[in-house]
């Protein structure tokens, strides 16, 4: 069986291009830590990008030192490399590096367990804590505050000060893994932890890290979760075939989407928040409409797609991770066959691939043009992200949609192409 549709000729898709990697430091071997990358992430306004390298360290680099040793063409997130320069294949190794006056420095954290969930966090003072008592809390988040939320192997989450790697809180409920975190991106403070436990919680750090409310439903381990743009929505995905939408205000459950034929490992919000993109070691990458739960686009990494009896089998093709790229029409996959995929929303085939052994996990970074993958050796791959210029039509969709559910653009009275166009019926 082909990785790609008999239709699409695999020599004919583009390739990525390849601009850099972050390499783990040599290390004698550990029984009670791997070296898995299990998590990358980039800070909300570009300036860090953290992975964790294993054996219980995490790892923050200044974003635009990483840009300035790739090797990346003219404009892509604000280089200005009129010529190529020399691919830099950066080694982790090392100690605190002292940054030069005014630029953010290089921070290694131990964690002292295996680190599964990054996420990082930024506060807005006018997001007050649900907390009544706001003038008995210990810590006050300024709007200069980032920080970095890690899920341990023992259950604990560790709350840290990104510029200064120290640690602010220790966060202690959850009885087994903490899979993924995830900050609400209204700037409020509020992270949502997934585990093995089975449960969902949800921490108010205004509050010391108050644990507020406790989401059950999934009846096994949850892998991943991720909010909507407005914070209003929690999507999670565990090993089961459903996807679950929870409502953020109430902290009930909305519906459960149906579709997958195995565990869904990986999930993300489109940046209007009118799509939904949800991995499945099911061989599929589905994109949802979350408001009406029905499929709009299934994105396929084996052809001829396995029957649901066969699609948990061992194939090769299962998808690991799947992130959407912030200009709404790019979509990148990690999957077992080593490879990366680029899709585009408006197309059923690859736009671009680029291999990759053992790829864990992805992210685009804040401006949507560079993608980063971490491996099993606790390294990070990057790659350009295809480019193309978006059109009007898009980006005014894209506005709309962040401000619209679907049932509001079905309202309209509008010509019924262009309704379909709004709601991405027709992409």
């Amino acid at each position: 069986m082909a990785s790609f549709p008999d239709s699409v000729n695999e020599n004919e898709i583009g390739k990525a291009k390849f601009i850099g990697e972050l390499l783990t430091p040599v290390a004698p071997f550990d029984q009670k830590s791997g070296r898995e990358t299990w998590t990358v992430a980039f800070a909300p306004d570009g300036s860090y990008f953290a992975w964790s390298q294993g054996h219980r360290i995490v790892r923050l680099v200044p974003w635009s030192k990483c840009l300035k040793n790739f090797s990346i063409s003219h404009g892509v997130e604000g280089t200005n490399a009129s010529s190529p320069r020399h691919l830099s294949r950066q080694n982790s190794d090392g100690g605190q590096v002292v940054p030069v006056a005014g630029e953010p420095g290089e921070h290694t954290i131990d964690c002292g367990d295996i680190v599964w969930g990054l996420a990082f966090g930024s506060s807005v003072p006018e997001k007050q804590s649900r907390c009544v008592n706001i003038e008995w809390h210990r810590f006050k988040f300024g709007q200069d505050q980032l920080l970095l939320a890690t899920g341990l192997n023992n259950g604990r989450i560790k709350i840290w000060d990104v510029y200064t790697g120290k640690l602010l809180l220790n966060l202690m409920d959850h009885t087994d893994i903490v899979r993924d975190l995830t900050f609400a991106p209204d700037g409020s403070l509020m992270l949502v932890s997934a585990s093995r436990d089975k449960t969902l919680r949800v921490w108010d750090l205004k509050d010391d890290g108050n644990m507020v409310k406790v989401l059950r439903g999934h009846q096994n381990w949850v892998y991943c979760s991720s909010f909507s743009p407005d914070s209003s929505i929690l999507c999670s995905v565990g090993a089961g075939k459903a996807v679950f939408l929870w409502n953020m205000d109430k902290y009930t459950l909305i519906r459960r989407l149906e579709g997958h034929h195995n565990d869904v490992v990986s999930c993300e919000f489109s940046p209007d928040g009118a799509l939904l993109a949800t991995a499945s070691y099911d061989t599929r990458v589905i994109v949802w409409d979350p408001h009406k739960a029905t499929i709009l686009l299934e994105l396929g990494h084996l052809f001829p797609p396995p029957s649901p009896i066969f699609a948990g089998g061992a194939n090769d093709r299962w998808v690991r991770s799947v992130s959407f790229c912030h200009d709404g029409r790019h979509i990148a996959s990690i999957t077992d066959d080593r490879l990366v995929r680029f899709w585009s929303i408006e197309e059923r085939a690859p736009q671009a691939i680029a291999p990759l052994n053992n790829g864990l996990c992805c992210a685009f970074s804040t401006g949507g043009s560079v993608l980063a993958a971490g491996t099993r050796d606790g390294s990070v791959h990057f790659w350009e992200c295809p480019r193309s210029i978006a059109s009007l039509q898009h980006l005014c969709r894209l506005t709309l949609r962040r401000v619209m559910t679907t049932q509001q653009v079905d309202a309209l009275a509008i010509p019924a192409l262009l309704r379909d166009y709004l709601a991405y019926k027709v992409i």
